[in-house]
């Protein structure tokens, strides 16, 4: 089984190279804008996981520069479970007004991505 796991998510990674979607272009103004916006975001993955290459796939899309980690590693997969409650990924870490708030879930992060930087 972890052989076919293994073998799937490299397929994944190849197709998404292969067919990665054109990085948005936005004037260095916006750029900067969006930048400092996504500084209080981060997003926890795996990186050949399929709905955490659909969440990628989005940042790329619409040009967000949002820090990725690697939830396999120890640390961060216990950090997940600590503080964002479950070891789900992809989960997207927003830090707004000195609160933290936990999304999980790739449709849901898509949706707040997309309304909030649309």
């Amino acid at each position: 089984m972890n052989a076919l796991r293994w073998i799937v998510g490299r397929l994944i990674l190849i197709l998404n190279a292969v067919f990665a979607p054109k990085k948005a272009q936005h004037p260095a103004e916006h750029q900067a804008w969006l930048d400092q916006q996504t500084k209080t975001l981060a997003l926890y993955e795996y990186e050949a996981c399929p709905f955490c290459v659909k969440v990628r796939r989005t940042l790329r899309r619409q040009g967000l520069n949002i820090q990725t980690i690697n939830a396999k590693q120890a640390e961060h997969k216990a950090e997940l479970a600590k503080m964002g409650g479950k070891v789900q990924v992809p989960c997207l870490r927003i830090e707004e007004n000195n609160q933290v708030q936990w999304l999980y879930e790739s449709k849901s992060i898509i949706q707040y991505l997309e309304q909030r930087f649309a």
